[in-house]
């Protein structure tokens, strides 16, 4: 009987040996898989630090243009405040002008004389006038902002 035992025995030790090494190579397959993953994971890292880089030099590009045109601006915005002082600092010289002129004209007619009708063409004439020296005066002012 005990020959049957220890053939029993051998023949459990035999096939425990033979799960162990299937597992072995099941075990080393997919070591082999994980160290593929490992490697191609460290590729994906090494992409993803070099777009990093290239996304920071961009963004520092960026940000300086950023610094150019904010000064380029500033610089536009104070000339617009200039311009804009000059031409209420000209609105109001000329209406105190034609306030003047206005009771200089009232002063030297005769007291009981209408002041004669305006001439709609004369004064069209002088509106139209005005306009186009108003618009080549801006368009000078344009030419300075835009230099």
């Amino acid at each position: 009987m005990s020959t049957h035992y220890g053939f029993l025995i051998e023949s459990m030790v035999s096939i425990l040996l033979l799960l162990t090494i299937l597992y072995c190579v099941r075990l080393n397959r997919q070591l082999r898989l994980l160290k593929a993953d490992e490697q191609s994971l460290r590729a994906t890292i090494s992409e993803l630090v070099t777009a990093t880089e290239i996304a920071e030099r961009a963004i520092a590009g960026l940000k300086a243009t950023m610094r150019d045109g904010e000064q380029v601006l500033s610089a536009r915005l104070d000339r617009s405040g200039q311009l804009s002082t000059d031409i209420e600092r000209q609105l109001k010289a000329g209406e105190e002008l034609l306030a003047r002129l206005t009771r200089i004209v009232n002063l030297g007619r005769p007291a009981g004389e209408p002041a004669p009708a305006p001439d709609a063409h004369a004064v069209a004439a002088a509106a139209q006038a005005f306009a186009e020296r108003t618009r080549a005066r801006m368009s000078g002012l344009a030419g300075g902002l835009a230099a």
